[in-house]
């Protein structure tokens, strides 16, 4: 059968004039003479249109000069590979379609870099990406994750206000392009980065209907809610600011170098850098200097020996050419790079914080609070799970818990029913207050400043840790489980907790919501679910009600009172029982 679809990846060009002789002149047209390329001009695709074709051909491969040398045995073996890329201007943007090595006759200032990364925010189902590679500001570093079967956004430990997103692979949610339409009830799975790599239609009308599409989603849809963050970290933008950051790094590179310039495999070539076994580079010279590696003494004794207010443009106009072989010809050359993406560094402007990271700079810190916010958000649905009862004045904590035990059939209280501490045997740990008959920890905590909520979260950390790293505490813990609910609850041996409820009344809050979340615990708060969803676990917040002055909380068969006692006695008794369970627990706090 004929497949309708074949997956490509398309680039966005947003500076290039839609028409057939502009996209034209933004090709390399001495590197396609060289080449010896074939230009045509398809009417079929109805929309102004460049298609290139090419073969790349060495009539020797690299290797057969060194293995006849190694082996005494002189073979000649020819090396050719092909290449093509289709240029079309469908509503006035012009798109790239590289075919095999075609990708390489793109010049990447060409395009736009968040053009698939905006589409995958939109399109893409975030509970199940299956593929992140990411960057942290300042630390030279990228960060791939790839997840086969997909999985949700918070365990790949990526929402970061730190961290900048390049690229994501997963499944889309349906969406009306040609592959859908063949593959009904089938997950279409993208991959978006600079350019966006998914099933296109392969005839001329269904190719074009998918771009509008594209463009559609691109333009009109909003990001999903658990993938927004990825569009909060963007390059600065200011000319000021610009200008400033830009002669600061011109005089630090006429200066002898202090390590505060570093070398940073430019994002698109990560897969080239693994591959490549040689490197030319090219800065304000004829010649090129050839070595196993990037050279980032050789690029900024370059750079120094340019004007100044030259020094940045040297490097811009300046090429790393990655190579398979260093007697590489066009058909070993895997990538060429502006000399200056490969240049990491930082600068201040009074007291803000700027990183260099591909050519463009990024201010540290300039999405943490929109970061913090948004996380502190995602924690409160639109509807609980479940629903607490009001803590009565007076009532102490212990007793409220197991009040609440009651009131819910099939919970576990859990208050002061502690485990051994696996650092220190002297010491226990209280893993949670309550636990659900499906696994869900509820920590409850009544506070009146940030103290008792950082011990909150504190404990939320070390509770999953623990029951996730030690056998001894999860051996432990279920055995506790088992007896406490007289066998109707057997968890697993091997129990994990996938899900943690944090139940709290805040003291002098008419009701619990992220913004009365006192400001040090909405940042504490917000790093506790972050560390807890990389670990696979989600969190949710729930206010607890508080009940008047004059009520008293009804007899709990937990704290063992008798019917008919009189109110105070029975405060003073519930107090007491509470006091005593409590002491003596050994309870970091």
């Amino acid at each position: 059968m004929t497949s309708n679809t074949a997956v490509r990846t398309v680039y966005r060009l947003p500076g290039v004039t839609p028409t057939p002789e502009a996209m034209l002149d933004n090709l390399d047209l001495d590197l396609l003479d060289r080449l010896g390329a074939d230009l045509h001009f398809p009417e079929a695709l109805g929309v102004p249109a460049v298609y290139v074709t090419c073969g790349m051909e060495h009539p020797e491969a690299p290797w057969c000069e060194p293995m006849a040398r190694t082996t005494g045995i002189t073979v000649a073996e020819r090396v050719r590979r092909t290449a093509a890329v289709l240029l079309l201007a469908v509503d006035g943007t012009v798109y790239a379609i590289g075919c095999d090595q075609g990708y390489r006759l793109i010049p990447d200032h060409l395009k736009d870099k968040r053009f698939g990364l905006s589409f995958a925010i939109r399109q893409m189902d975030p509970s199940l990406i299956r593929g992140v590679v990411s960057r942290s500001l300042g630390q030279a570093r990228t960060d791939i994750s790839l997840v086969p079967g997909g999985a949700p956004v918070p365990m790949l430990g990526i929402r970061d206000h730190s961290r900048i997103v390049r690229s994501l692979g997963g499944y889309l949610d349906d969406l009306p392009l040609t592959r859908s339409r063949y593959t009904r009830g089938k997950a279409v799975s993208a991959q978006g980065g600079c350019g966006l790599r998914i099933a296109l239609g392969i005839e001329p009308e269904a190719l074009v209907s998918d771009l509008r599409t594209i463009a559609r989603i691109c333009h009109e849809d909003i990001p999903h809610q658990d993938l927004e963050f990825v569009d909060h970290i963007v390059p600065v933008s200011d000319p000021t600011d610009l200008d400033a950051l830009e002669r600061d790094l011109d005089n630090r590179l006429g200066r002898p170098a202090d390590g505060r310039i570093s070398a940073s495999v430019p994002f698109d070539h990560h897969v080239a850098y693994v591959e490549a076994t040689a490197y030319m580079t090219r800065i304000n010279s004829i010649d090129a200097r050839h070595s196993d590696d990037f050279d980032l003494g050789y690029v900024l004794a370059r750079a120094r020996l340019a004007l100044p207010g030259r020094r940045l443009d040297v490097l811009r106009e300046g090429t790393v050419t990655l190579a398979r072989d260093r007697r590489a010809g066009a058909v070993d050359t895997i990538a060429v790079t502006p000399a200056l993406t490969w240049l990491e560094s930082d600068a201040s402007l009074d007291s803000r914080r700027f990183f260099l990271l591909e050519g463009e700079w990024y201010e540290a810190g300039a999405s943490y609070v929109a970061e913090c916010r948004a996380a502190v958000a995602a924690l409160f649905p639109p509807s609980s799970s479940t629903s607490f009862p009001a803590w009565l004045k007076g009532e102490s904590e212990n007793a409220y818990n197991n009040r609440v035990a009651d009131e819910h059939p099939g919970w576990v209280c859990l208050d002061t029913k502690n485990v051994t501490n696996p650092l220190r045997r002297r010491d226990q740990i209280e893993i949670c207050d309550l636990l659900m008959p499906d696994g869900t920890l509820v920590l409850v905590k009544r506070a009146g400043g940030s103290g008792p909520l950082s011990h909150l979260f504190g404990q939320a950390r070390v509770a999953v840790e623990l029951l996730q790293e030690s056998a001894q505490v999860r051996a432990e813990f279920t055995a506790k489980v088992a007896g406490l609910s007289g066998g109707t609850y057997l968890p697993p041996k091997d129990f994990t907790p996938k899900r943690i409820i944090l139940a709290m009344l805040l003291k002098n809050r008419e009701h619990l919501s992220p913004e009365s979340i006192f400001g040090f615990s909405q940042i504490t708060i917000a790093q506790t679910a972050k560390a807890l969803a990389a670990r696979g676990v989600t969190v949710e917040v729930i206010g607890i009600p508080e009940g008047g002055a004059d009520e008293l909380a009804p007899p709990s068969r937990h704290v063992g009172v008798d019917a008919g006692v009189p109110a105070e006695r029975l405060r003073r008794r519930v107090r007491r029982d509470d006091g005593h369970a409590n002491s003596g627990t050994g309870q970091s706090q």
